[in-house]
């Protein structure tokens, strides 16, 4: 499979997560900024009276307005494999891009927790010998993060047989 580069003036191609991820994270979010909803204006409604309790909804102006914020983080998500590196980018306000070179790569693990094995999703975490530049592909589908580790693997042993 050719990845990559297609050419001196293209650039690498870029692959999007999921929709999943986003899912999980606004579900998560309209779950915790509900609870809180409803507990504050109980506990301000019992303390302080009635009226206190419209404070309350101030938790339903953050959760629209992470509502838009998650939606943007998750569209910043994307990755792309060329011929010698994996490129990582993400990121709103801070854009951060990291490049991996697969020579590099010491350890690709697929990760999913509970919630993500719910939504059918993994992420693939790339460790390295510098710290710093560990990176993680969070909300992929579980078939395309196990091909995206053993192609890794894979690039990492050949690229590293060269040391």
């Amino acid at each position: 499979m050719e990845t990559g580069t297609t050419g001196e003036t293209g650039g690498p191609a870029w692959v999007g997560l999921p929709g999943g991820l986003l899912t999980l994270r606004r579900l998560l979010l309209v779950g915790w900024l509900g609870l809180f909803t409803v507990v504050t204006g109980v506990v301000l409604g019992v303390f302080a009276g009635p009226p206190w309790a419209a404070l309350g909804l101030l938790w339903l102006g953050a959760l629209a307005w992470g509502w838009v914020l998650l939606g943007r983080n998750w569209r910043s998500w994307r990755y792309a494999e060329r011929a010698d590196d994996l490129l990582i980018s993400r990121g709103v306000l801070w854009r951060e891009e990291t490049v991996v070179p697969y020579g590099r790569m010491q350890l690709v693990e697929v990760t999913s927790g509970p919630l993500e094995r719910r939504f059918g999703l993994a992420s693939v975490q790339l460790h390295t010998a510098a710290a710093a530049t560990d990176a993680k592909i969070p909300g992929l589908a579980p078939a395309e993060a196990e091909r995206l580790r053993d192609r890794l693997t894979a690039l990492g042993e050949a690229r590293s047989a060269g040391l």
